[in-house]
């Protein structure tokens, strides 16, 4: 896990923005969420920015502030220069009274660290001892080379950042002191941890909840006092226009944006440049565009005009700490290289077998998709991310199973046309092809009071029978209307076998019990004829015993 940009698991709802706009593709999609990858990450910041869901998070060091000052130590803020484009002040005095509310001893400006280090900048290009030099005042710039360059670590500039300079100051002067950097930045936290000189780092965003939880409104109009160099540096070219470059023999270049810094950093491995000074930033327009500045919902250009407006030609009467040399080794980020068979293979998993079927469409938030399958062999994207090979096939899923069933289904716009027919129901109406019926409509084939009744009602019709004379047919009919994408969807299922059936065993059954009726009645008349019959003999039978009987009980008594 990052320890100073983190995700909100339950925002992240898997769109790769933060992979497009990740300049080094630091993410790695696992689980169904894009979690950042320390090793990789240079804390540009891009992906906080650009998540549309703010699915990111940076840490938060307000409580550790908290607790600094809550300790008895002495605490110093110092607040980069930037702060001029992100408070509506026209001066640092009414910034250094609102930290001072929030409990800090005392306020200063990074940009007499600033000072510093632009001097020492100037130092080595009249030394005559650099060809190319790199400012290193943006760490995520230093990162970068750190970490994918180390071809250029020559020329990158072994100079502490403003930060860190004015931090050592701080403390130079008083050694129990607590220094508290506050900027527009995320990897200035990194920065803090690995080089000591600073306590704690928060943002601008940091700042301003606090201060909102505290009831502390920085304010001030007045007139601001005169402007100083060092104030130039958070706008592109502010580490130059802050220097002195007149009389050297070198070229001074300003360059932002992580893509940008790739660019001229493949220029300085091409050995095309010599005797430039090179600013980089990893931020398109500098730190008044830093990551952790609420003018993302600002005008840009108003930052940069309050800047420009702050600063101006005076210089801070400063003294450089001891030393300024900051050291910065390869670092490396440990990625395993696929072979060319390894990338083909993963490549025709995602159903691009040649050339032509490598969109490179972007939408998987890598540029290409050889880069996406090199991605997958390094365990950091998935197949499922290539969103063309999905939608492919799941509409090659769907066709097979739309024209594989044998039932009839027909897709109709809202004006009953039909815009999708399949084999089967082609079959059933007699067509020779789907381009008979397609965009014509329903009623050339049935009757569309159905349609219109399920379309007006938004009441489904499920497995109604209905007779389909002209096609000597039963089918058994569902009707679905999508309101949302306005569309209705016939779906029929032949059941003229099973209705011949019914039929034939309805037709069966009516001559049984006409058979049926028969027999009984033919055996009612035998019934009766026997027991008409029946009746007559037993009378004359009757008859005789009795008489019998009487002749017996005559001659008995004889």
């Amino acid at each position: 896990m990052n320890k100073f940009l983190q995700l909100k698991k339950s925002n992240c709802k898997n769109c790769y923005k933060c992979i497009r706009n990740c300049p080094v593709k630091s993410i790695k999609f696992a689980d169904g969420h894009a979690n950042i990858i320390p090793d990789e990450c240079i804390l540009c910041g891009r992906c906080f920015v650009g998540c549309p869901q703010d699915a990111k998070q940076i840490r938060d060091d307000v409580p550790r502030v908290k607790d600094l000052i809550a300790s008895g130590k002495r605490v110093v803020a110092s607040i980069a220069p930037s702060f001029i484009a992100e408070f509506p002040l026209t001066d640092f005095d009414a910034m250094k009274a609102a930290l001072m509310a929030l409990g800090f001893s005392d306020a200063e400006e990074t940009a007499i660290g600033a000072t510093i280090v632009k001097r020492e900048y100037e130092r080595m290009i009249a030394s005559g001892e650099h060809d190319v030099i790199i400012s290193s005042c943006c760490h995520s710039v230093n990162a970068l080379i750190q970490k994918y360059y180390p071809s250029v670590l020559p020329y990158l500039a072994g100079v502490l950042s403003p930060m860190l300079a004015h931090c050592r100051l701080i403390k130079q002067a008083d050694p129990d002191a607590a220094a508290v950097f506050i900027g527009p930045c995320i990897s200035k936290k990194e920065e803090a941890e690995l080089y000591g000189e600073c306590d704690a780092v928060l943002t601008y965003e940091e700042l301003e909840a606090w201060m909102n939880e505290a009831g502390v409104v920085p304010e001030g109009g007045g007139a601001a006092d005169e402007g100083k160099r060092g104030r130039f540096f958070p706008i592109k070219g502010g580490v130059i226009k802050s220097m002195h470059t007149e009389n050297t023999d070198f070229t001074y270049l300003a360059v932002d944006g992580v893509q940008n810094c790739i660019a001229a950093i493949h220029e300085i491995e091409s050995g095309a440049l010599h005797h430039c000074f090179i600013e980089m930033n990893a931020c398109e327009g500098a730190c008044i565009n830093g990551p952790a500045i609420s003018h993302h919902h600002k005008p840009l250009l108003s930052g940069e005009v309050k800047v420009v407006h702050f600063a101006g030609d005076a210089e801070f009467p400063v003294e450089p700490p001891a030393a300024l040399e900051k050291q910065m080794p390869y670092l490396g980020t440990h990625e395993r290289i696929p072979g060319e068979a390894a990338i083909r293979e993963i490549l025709a998993k995602m159903g691009k077998t040649a050339p032509e079927h490598e969109l490179n469409c972007g939408s998987c938030g890598y540029p290409t998709c050889r880069d996406k399958a090199i991605a997958v062999y390094q365990g950091k994207a998935d197949l499922s991310m290539c969103l063309p090979f999905l939608k492919e096939k799941a509409e090659s899923f769907s066709s097979q199973i739309i024209n594989n069933t044998p039932n009839a289904i027909f897709v109709l716009d809202e004006e009953l046309c039909v815009q999708q027919v399949n084999k089967a129901a082609c079959t059933f109406f007699r067509l020779k092809s789907p381009s008979d019926i397609l965009s014509q409509p329903i009623v050339q084939l049935l009757n569309p009071a159905d349609y219109l009744n399920v379309m007006s009602t938004g009441i489904p019709v499920r497995e109604r029978r209905r007779e389909l004379p002209e096609y000597g047919r039963w089918v058994s009919e569902t009707i679905l209307y999508d309101k949302e994408y306005h569309i209705l969807f016939s779906i029929m299922r032949d059941v003229t076998a099973e209705e011949t059936r019914r039929s034939e065993y309805v037709e069966m059954c009516d001559r049984t019990v006409s058979v049926t009726n028969g027999v009984i009645e033919k055996q009612m008349r035998v019934v009766q004829e026997i027991a008409s019959l029946l009746g007559e003999t037993t009378a004359e039978t009757k008859i005789a015993l009795t008489q019998l009987k009487d002749t017996l009980q005559s001659t008995g008594k004889d």
